[in-house]
């Protein structure tokens, strides 16, 4: 297999993982969000969360770069049961406490007026991305003994037992027990390298499945490979195509009996199992022993639509062209008496790393 290894970690860095600005601004939003919320809900003298908790890709830090902005970022409320009371004393509705946050925290600065959906209040940014503030509700048990426990309810259709952070916790755990030694992120890259694939054209972003489910699969189906991102994905990309040709289900990684597809025929999750099926295929000249490294490059560039590796190809020949010159230039100068081997120079490909994972 040719080794792309270098080039991968180059496309990670520029064009996967989430710039730290835009981390940032996200941060930020979502801290406004968060006095926002604050500040209408004592307003309306309603009752204030006791806490609140990033959820989903950003707080597993699988965030990828998007070029239309459609980010999502998810930022649990925690409020405690016996504070959600209605005007007569009766226990409050999961769908009266989202319009409870939802106008608590539309403020009016808004040009699109904050939502309730059906798990969440979405908040609307005309960067193109969103905050969706998911609902829960501390609920505390106590059993024939007397010992009290604590589980959280999400106010969904109805109160529904669940705890996002729960899923921040499973995926640490896979990433640290499955990703390689010497390598402890390759399972989150591999994440986010399909991530970007599965919305890497247009026309991919509206059919295919969730980042949710790519994860899932990712933890089912992931090939380790220490340093080496371009094999460890390719192999990856191999078992979840094969998983999916057998099966189309995809199981909550920590609710028991709940699929996070849409049963057997899902046609989101059947669409991304087709476009993998056609990436594989572009991908064969990276795994040819007949191909060479540009031909290599190449299929990468057609797997993520891009035109970075080839790029990065041209920058390496132009680099190498002018390092030959520097050479035999030093050594006539050494020849004349110079110094040094300084007549010509060669500038090296300068790259930012300034990218970090989300």
């Amino acid at each position: 297999m040719n080794d792309c290894s270098k080039e991968m970690k180059s496309y990670f860095e520029d064009d996967v993982a989430l710039l730290s600005a835009a981390r940032t601004q996200m941060r930020d939003h979502r801290d406004a969000n968060r006095k926002r919320l604050r500040n209408g809900l004592t307003k309306a003298e309603d009752p204030l969360p006791k806490n609140f908790h990033s959820q989903g890709s950003y707080a597993m830090k699988t965030m990828v770069q998007h070029d239309d902005n459609k980010y999502d970022i998810d930022d649990g409320v925690y409020f405690d049961k016996d504070q959600l009371v209605g005007e007569r004393g009766g226990e409050m509705s999961a769908l009266a406490v989202r319009q409870m946050v939802r106008d608590a925290v539309d403020d009016g600065s808004f040009t699109t007026a904050p939502e309730v959906r059906k798990h969440c209040v979405r908040v609307f940014y005309q960067a193109g991305y969103h905050v969706d503030l998911p609902i829960y509700r501390k609920v505390e048990e106590k059993n024939w003994l007397g010992n009290i426990s604590f589980h959280f309810e999400l106010a969904s259709t109805d109160w529904k037992r669940s705890d996002a952070r729960n899923v921040t916790e499973w995926f640490e755990g896979q990433n640290g027990s499955l990703s390689p030694e010497g390598d402890k992120d390759q399972m989150r890259r591999i994440c986010m390298y399909l991530k970007k694939l599965a919305h890497s054209r247009p026309s991919w972003s509206s059919q295919v499945t969730t980042g949710f489910v790519i994860t899932k699969l990712v933890s089912e189906c992931f090939k380790a490979k220490a340093q080496r991102d371009d094999q460890a994905l390719v192999e990856t990309m191999k078992a979840i195509l094969g998983r999916l040709k057998w099966n189309l289900e995809v199981s909550h990684p920590v609710t028991p009996n709940e699929k996070i597809s849409k049963g057997s025929d899902d046609p989101k999750v059947a669409y991304f199992r087709d476009r993998l099926e056609d990436a594989i295929g572009w991908l064969k000249p990276v795994e040819s022993s007949n191909s060479t490294k540009t031909e290599a490059l190449d299929a990468w560039d057609k797997a993520f639509n891009t035109d970075f590796f080839s790029n990065l190809d041209v920058a390496t020949e132009s680099n190498a062209e002018e390092g030959t010159l520097s050479r035999i230039y030093g050594a006539a100068a050494s020849i004349l008496g110079g110094s040094s081997a300084s007549a010509a120079t060669s500038k090296p490909v300068s790259k930012e790393g300034s990218n970090r994972y989300a």
